[in-house]
């Protein structure tokens, strides 16, 4: 399981340290691609294939299913991880994404997300103070 929230700095060359305390549930191989509310989605391998299933199984009969499974797709990088523990996104991803280099990476039980700082904080604020009311909406169903 994948959880916290890390303040990390990409380099000049736009790779990122994956935490330490994230790595061991991490193998070499990750797949970055679009999140939601501004973020990137980091999936381990298993989580990933996991992901695909689920895509998989969406009714492509839909124009909502194919209009999802085509953008998530479509922004499916490979990273692989270096002997350093660092990972490369790839400028066209830092950009379109808004990815500066002061990041937060969080971790979301299967899979990671990369955050802009300043776009991380006004999230956090704006949920955190709805969190009891959010809690008790959806656990009460």
């Amino acid at each position: 399981m994948l959880f916290g929230s890390y303040q990390h700095f990409l380099d000049d060359k736009g790779r990122l340290v994956i935490p330490s305390q994230l790595r061991i549930n991490i193998s070499d191989k990750l797949f970055v691609l679009k999140g939601y509310e501004g973020s990137l989605r980091v999936y381990p391998q298993e989580a990933f294939n996991a992901y695909l299933s689920h895509l998989a199984e969406l009714d492509s009969e839909s124009k909502l299913a194919r209009d999802v499974q085509r953008v998530a797709l479509a922004s499916v990088v490979e990273l692989s991880i270096d002997s350093k523990n660092r990972v490369q996104l790839p400028q066209s991803l830092i950009e379109k994404y808004c990815i500066s280099n002061n990041v937060v990476v969080v971790g979301m039980l299967d899979h990671l997300e990369i955050w802009n700082a300043n776009l991380w904080e006004k999230y956090s604020k704006e949920n955190e103070f709805k969190f009891e009311e959010k809690s008790e909406e959806l656990l009460s169903k």
